[in-house]
């Protein structure tokens, strides 16, 4: 694992995070379901492009 890896690792494990912490903590009065869904929602499609940008140059680099 390179550092480029790591680096997007830990970005993931950070997106990850926010997912739980922002929802009970920034919208905890917020009654509506989909307050919490459209954070999920955002944090699912940058988790996405993260995968993409880890994964576009997979075979390539060592």
């Amino acid at each position: 694992m390179n550092q480029k890896e790591k680096i997007w690792g830990l970005v993931i494990l950070i997106i990850v995070f926010l997912g739980y912490f922002i929802p009970y903590a920034f919208l905890r009065d917020v009654t509506k379901w989909y307050g919490s869904f459209l954070i999920w929602s955002i944090l699912a499609i940058i988790v996405i492009i993260a995968n993409y940008y880890l994964a576009k140059n997979w075979g390539e680099e060592e």
